[in-house]
């Protein structure tokens, strides 16, 4: 799982790239740099922290999404300058949009999030734009013959242009499975789940009070996207507390979660995903999925070897073996479901497969 972080320049991006990976990254003249950020953000997850203090095993590892961090966006830019930006997050499974809503009269810009949410959106419905005229032109003009499925691709594109010059984002369009995978190969922008991070003064932490909230909030509901308020200033001098001072410090401010913690169920959330675990002596682990993902395909995120040999996986949830943290005890009480290829994990399975070599 990639998420592709893009935001306008000195909105803060940068600082939320930090945080979620636990990275340093320069953020000063960041609207100056041309090169993207790459790091890997861990999914804090008691579950796991639990399991592993049963198992005590050599290695425990939490499920991780691979973060990108590109220059600003800006529309003073060339649309060469963009477009190379923009390739730099272009296998992006999902985007992180970061928006400015704390005000420092050091930056400038404006501070309006509505203002900035819809600029960025107008970019990416653009670039889109461009790639899927690009193609029409293309197929349009070509000196052969097409054939049948580029003449049904052509269609979809059309459709999709349509789309676009209504300001609407192409997963607001209605498409079936097939039409969605002949697009998957474009990695259209705004096909992609879309996820706001308002980045807050201190007093706004509680997002009813930012400016414009309710037309921000109507915006992102219309183009089914998500949002969340957090305050990167706030997140890295919590960062530096001791596990116990920062429990206090969160209650103090109404959150049981970190910004960061909270930032990761909004994503599993939106993006439909959960977490399944392996457990034993040599590692406690969880792995990401998408929600309905078979047994089988499960298998082949730990190795292709396990989803090839399947033979069953062996299933309780997290719920349960809490009963009696043993699985000689789940056995003993029937708690252990033996499940075929089918099967749909849920989240906090804990699972083991049987498979021939």
């Amino acid at each position: 799982m990639i998420i592709g972080i893009l935001g306008m320049p000195l909105t803060g991006k940068t600082t939320i790239f930090n945080l979620i990976t636990s990275q340093h990254k320069e953020t000063d003249a960041f609207s100056s740099r041309k090169t993207k950020n790459i790091g890997v953000a861990k999914i804090v997850d008691e579950r796991v922290d639990i399991l592993s203090t049963i198992y005590q095993p050599k290695k425990t590892t939490y499920a991780s999404i691979e973060m990108i961090d590109i220059p600003g966006i800006s529309s003073d830019m060339t649309g060469k300058t963009k477009q190379e930006i923009f390739t730099q997050i272009y296998k992006a499974d999902a985007l992180l949009i970061v928006i400015r809503t704390f005000k420092d009269s050091k930056i400038p810009g404006i501070v309006d999030p509505l203002y900035q949410a819809e600029s960025l959106i107008y970019e990416i419905l653009l670039h889109d734009l461009e790639m899927v005229g690009n193609r029409i032109t293309r197929l349009s003009e070509s000196k052969r013959k097409i054939t049948n499925q580029e003449k049904f691709e052509k269609q979809i594109l059309e459709r999709c242009q349509v789309h676009l010059e209504s300001d609407q984002l192409l997963k607001t369009q209605l498409l079936s499975e097939e039409e969605l995978k002949i697009l998957s190969g474009f990695n259209f922008f705004t096909l992609k789940p879309i996820i706001f991070a308002l980045n807050v003064d201190e007093n706004e932490i509680n997002d009813q009070k930012i400016t414009n909230y309710k037309n921000f909030d109507k915006f992102i509901q219309e183009h089914q996207m998500a949002s969340i308020a957090i305050c990167g200033k706030l997140e890295m001098e919590i960062n530096d507390l001791a596990e116990e001072e920062k429990k206090i410090f969160l209650e103090e401010i109404g959150f049981k979660k970190t910004g960061i913690e909270r930032l990761s169920q909004v994503l599993y959330d939106h993006l439909g995903l959960i977490s399944f675990f392996t457990v034993g002596k040599d590692e406690v682990k969880a792995w990401t999925i998408y929600r309905s993902t078979t047994a089988v395909k499960a298998a082949g995120k730990i190795h292709s070897d396990i989803e090839r040999g399947f033979i069953r996986a062996e299933v309780v949830n997290f719920i349960d073996f809490m009963q009696y943290k043993s699985m000689p005890k789940i056995k003993e009480k029937g708690l252990l479901k033996i499940e075929g290829k089918g099967y749909l994990i849920e989240d906090g399975d804990i699972v083991n497969f049987r498979f021939n070599v």
